[in-house]
Formats: C-alpha cells, sequence, structure tokens
C-alpha cells in the first residue's frame, strides 16, 4: 500500500506524524510520510504553500515550478469534499474498544476467534512448485482493467474471483481527514485482469460480498507489507484474510537486499516503479489516469513475484530449514492480528511526539493534558484526525507559552487549522483551567524528569493510564444492512438506506449516536446537539462554548481573567 509505514499512538505521538504543514512529515493519527512534507491543516492559499498546492498552471505544473519539471503531488487538497459526507460514511469513534462483530468468539466468551485459528498451516503450503520459470505477465497498458464503481461491476468481480485460485491485492489509504483512517481504493489482479474498487462509493458493501473470498482456505491471496492492509481490511468491512502469502515477508526469509515493493519489481519484472504518487491524496476523484496505473502496478506484477519467490524459497529450503513454512508461519501470523481501536486514557498525552524533549512545569504538562484531550473529543466528533485538528509542535507550543490574548494565541499558532481558528477563545480557557489543576501534574513532571535522566522508563508511566470513559452506546457492534432496492444506484450525492442495528436498538444512524456522549475527568455529561456542540469539561472546571445553552444544570464556572 502506498501510504506511510511507521504506527504511532492514536494522536501520532510516536513518530513526527501529526499536523506541522511543512514543518512535520506525517499523515494524521497513525501513519508518516517517509521524508514527505505534511499537507498543510485548512483550505487557505498559506497552508497549501506551506503543505501541498493545487496545480493551476495550463501544463500541469506549478506556477513556480522550473519548466520542465513534474508536477508536484497532492499529499492533502482541502479543495476534496469529505467521503464522508459524499458518501454518508459514519463510523463509531468513541472511546471503546473496537468489536469484531462477524468473528465467533472463545468458549469464555472473553475474545474474538479469527477464521485461520482454526486451520494448520501447513494447509497453505504448496510444495508442487513447477521446476519450469513462470511465464512474465503482459504489460499493464496491455492487460484488461476494470474500474469497480457500482454493485454490478463488485457482482461481476466477486463471480470472476470465485473461478480463480489465487488473486493478489493491496490497498489506498487516507490517515489525515478521518479519525480512524479511511480506505480509499482496493486493487486486485488476477492472473488475466487488473480491477480497482472504488471502497468508498461501495464501502458498506465490500464486507458482504468479499467476506467469503478473503477468508475462503482454497485462495491464495498474494500482498506485500500487508499488516496494515490487514488491518484496515478488518476495520472498514470487517474482511478477515486466510492463506496469504506476503511477498514482503518472503523478501526477508530470503534475505534480499532490499524488501520494498519497488525492489522487488525491479529485481523480479525490470519495472522501474513511478513513486510519484506514494503520497497521494487518494480521496480525489475522479482518479487520474497517472492514479490509476500507479495502483494497477502495485498488483498487477505481484502474482508474478510470488511464482519467482515460491520457486527459490522451494530450492534454497534444506531438511533443517524450511523455507516456504517460514513465510507461510509468518505470512499467518499478519493475519491473525486482530484491529485494536487505540483508546484515549488520562496518561495518552505523555506519547506526544516530541513532548520529551522539553522540560515542562506542571502547569504546562496541565495544560498538554487539557489540550490533548480536547483535540481528541474534536477528532472523534468530527472525524478528522487529531493532527488535522492540533498539531502536536503547535499544541506544545501553546502549552509552554500558555497564552492568555487572542493576539498571543495567533502568534503562537501561525498556520491556519480550522478546529483551532473556531475554537480561540475555548483554547484560552482550556489553558487558563489547566492551571489552575496543575498541582495533579507535578508527580508526573518529576517522573518525566527522571525519564530524560535515564533514571525511569515512560513505559511505565502510561501503563498506569486508565481509559477514559465515554457515555454508553451502543454504536459499537453494528450490523450494516441495505435495501436492496438501492443496487446499482449509488449516486455520488447519496448512498443506500443504512439502517444500523445494534444490541439494544434498530435505527437509522445519526451523527449523535455514533458520537455519544463523552466524559472527562468529572464525569460531567457533554451534550451533542446543534446548539451545544463543544461543551466539554476538565476535572470539575466546565466551560461551555454557547453561554446561552440551556441543556445543562448550571455549573459554577471559573472564570478566565480578562487581560
Amino acid at each position: 500500500a502506498a501510504v506511510p509505514a511507521a504506527r504511532s499512538s492514536m494522536d501520532g505521538s510516536k513518530g513526527p506524524s501529526d499536523g506541522d504543514a511543512a514543518e512535520d512529515a506525517g499523515d494524521g493519527n497513525k501513519d508518516r510520510t517517509p521524508g514527505g512534507q505534511e499537507a498543510g491543516a485548512g483550505a487557505s492559499d498559506a497552508v497549501l504553500a506551506a503543505g501541498s498546492f493545487r496545480i493551476t498552471a495550463s501544463d500541469g505544473r506549478a506556477p513556480w515550478a522550473a519548466p520542465g519539471a513534474k508536477p508536484k503531488v497532492v499529499y492533502h487538497d482541502p479543495s476534496i469534499p469529505r467521503p464522508q459526507d459524499v458518501y454518508l460514511i459514519r463510523v463509531n469513534n468513541c472511546n471503546s474498544p473496537f468489536d469484531h462483530v462477524w468473528l465467533e468468539r472463545s468458549e469464555d466468551g472473553t475474545r474474538p476467534i479469527h477464521p485461520l485459528e482454526k486451520l494448520p498451516v501447513e494447509q497453505f503450503i504448496d510444495r508442487n512448485v513447477p521446476e519450469s520459470e513462470p511465464v512474465r505477465p503482459a504489460d499493464v497498458d496491455d492487460t484488461p482493467f476494470t474500474l469497480v464503481e457500482d454493485l454490478k461491476g463488485l457482482t461481476e468481480l466477486v463471480n470472476k474471483l470465485k473461478d480463480v485460485n489465487e488473486f493478489a491485492v493491496d490497498l489506498e489509504h487516507n490517515q489525515y481527514r478521518s479519525f480512524q483512517g479511511l480506505t480509499c481504493l482496493m486493487q486486485i489482479s488476477t492472473r488475466t485482469e487488473d480491477f480497482i474498487i472504488d471502497t468508498l462509493k461501495l464501502r458498506i458493501y465490500i464486507g458482504s460480498y468479499l467476506k467469503e473470498l478473503f477468508k475462503d482456505p482454497t485462495k491464495r491471496k498474494v500482498m506485500h507489507g500487508a499488516d496494515r492492509d490487514i488491518m484496515w481490511l478488518q476495520r472498514d468491512f470487517r474482511v478477515y484474510v486466510c492463506n496469504l502469502f506476503d511477498t514482503g515477508q518472503a523478501s526477508r526469509v530470503l534475505q534480499m537486499e532490499r524488501n520494498s515493493l519497488e525492489h522487488l519489481l525491479h529485481h523480479f519484472c525490470g519495472v522501474t516503479a513511478n513513486k510519484t504518487y506514494q503520497n497521494a491524496d487518494w480521496r480525489s476523484r475522479p482518479l487520474s489516469d497517472e492514479m490509476i496505473k500507479y495502483a494497477r502496478e502495485d498488483t498487477h506484477y505481484l502474482l508474478y513475484i510470488y511464482d519467482l519467490m515460491r520457486l527459490r524459497l522451494q530450492r534454497e529450503s534444506t531438511c533443517e530449514n524450511d523455507l516456504l513454512l517460514e513465510v507461510q508461519k509468518r505470512s499467518n501470523d499478519i493475519c491473525l492480528q486482530l484491529y485494536e481501536k487505540e483508546l484515549l486514557t488520562d496518561k495518552s498525552y505523555l506519547h506526544i511526539y516530541g513532548l520529551q524533549e522539553h522540560e515542562l512545569a506542571a502547569a504546562q504538562l496541565a495544560v498538554v493534558s487539557a489540550l490533548h484531550q480536547w483535540r481528541d473529543y474534536i477528532a472523534r466528533e468530527q472525524d478528522e484526525s487529531t493532527g488535522y485538528v492540533l498539531p502536536n509542535k503547535a499544541l506544545i507550543e501553546i502549552a509552554k507559552k500558555m497564552p492568555t490574548t487572542t493576539a498571543d494565541l495567533r502568534r503562537i499558532v501561525k498556520s491556519k487549522y480550522p478546529c483551532v481558528e473556531d475554537n480561540f477563545d475555548l483554547i484560552l480557557d482550556i489553558v487558563w483551567n489547566a492551571t489552575e489543576n496543575s498541582g495533579a501534574f507535578e508527580a508526573i513532571a518529576e517522573q518525566l524528569k527522571k525519564v530524560r535522566l535515564g533514571e525511569l522508563d515512560l513505559k511505565s508511566i502510561v501503563d498506569a493510564g486508565e481509559v477514559i470513559e465515554m457515555a454508553p452506546s451502543d454504536a459499537d457492534n453494528v450490523g450494516i444492512n441495505f435495501d436492496p432496492a438501492d443496487q446499482y444506484s449509488l449516486a455520488p450525492s447519496s448512498t443506500a438506506n443504512i439502517r444500523v442495528t445494534s444490541n439494544s436498538r434498530d435505527s437509522l444512524m445519526t451523527d449523535a449516536t455514533l458520537t455519544g456522549s463523552i466524559w472527562l475527568h468529572d464525569k460531567t455529561p457533554t451534550i451533542p446537539s446543534s446548539e451545544n456542540k463543544t461543551s466539554w469539561s476538565l476535572s470539575g472546571l466546565t466551560r461551555q462554548s454557547n453561554k446561552e445553552a440551556e441543556t445543562q444544570a448550571p455549573v459554577q464556572e471559573l472564570k478566565r481573567p480578562t487581560p
């Protein structure tokens, strides 16, 4: 998959991964662009200039690009309508564990059972490897291709996959404009055809149509570096994979010079991969011809590479060192991973990337914690990455300088972040209220000094964190049913009639259902309504964004002094 490789914590904190435009590389909550710039966080031209830009010259170049220069690929294009809005995509961002509702449970009911657990690893090893050299596939341009955008096309693809014993798979993903991430495309290649599925448009159908094919232990699925793809398939489509051959793991077992797909394409196929679109904004529609070709190349040659690697693994195996078995074990281990939603705890802020580089006083740590909780709430509610809401670097700078006026805050937050722009007064109140709670952070401040001196392990502090509670919600355990009358009629501005079923009620999915009411430390509930959308509380200090709202019982407020 053409997305950054490093996995970090929920807030992008274990890597330089959330939102400082040209200053930090990254992709929202979890991913990092290797050596790339992060996109700006808003729609302004200033932000575009900092982290991405639109190509406006008639020849496709940026206005300031040198003649003959290749066009720069936009990592984040703020002009793209959010798929969540266009296709009515609703996800459960509540601060509660992900429920694998389509999996069987263990006898004691404590954990889900992956279907692969019941199958012996030897079942997937085919030792009848032909000694003859595999036949190289036709070039991409000479191979039939189908862009699957409706249920008719998806049904035809499913029928074709039923007739093959193996197929190659890859995903394209976007993390920056959603809290958990969105799978934007699924590429599938057989021996004779390439397919790209628009997984944004067909999101609610992917699982019900493809889950049995991916679970079928008689059909080989070939993927490269499938760790995150496996997670995304589970998270977005409840699809679980059996019988995987991961060419990335095979390259490691064979101790190849490099393990990237780019290297394997060049080594085995003589193909120089065009990585221009590696960090493209895959939410873009319609897909350009260049993006389609890039996506196809990720799977087009994979079955051929699989043939060559399997032959080499067989030849280099010994009685004591069964390389085919080793690759299969590693591939199985990847499949057996189960997606877990990262949860906010009262110590999550300690994971913020770069925090350990600053010697912060207790009051400053209190501000870090409060802002961290606020941006997490906003990100979950609006389904945005925490890096889009408020980047780590900006958050730490606010905590260090503890601004008391709007002018001070504007000087600290130089880039235009929409969620910050809309909440200047609230952020100032959060800063002031947090300093009133600084006594609770004295011990943590001392512990962090010991961490910097190497006298204490940060993990020991973080592991003591408690998950911040949310209101009881049945937004998990979601089952999606679609009305057959809606088949073949998915319009860009609409989707099927989606009905959400859970343990306690059957109702149309709404933002309030999915967001729920969130409690922070003092268990004061927020009310997710249009009149009082961003009311929240911090350790007994409460501030409502709408002073007129009467939806809560009166609470005595501590006011920030007027400068």
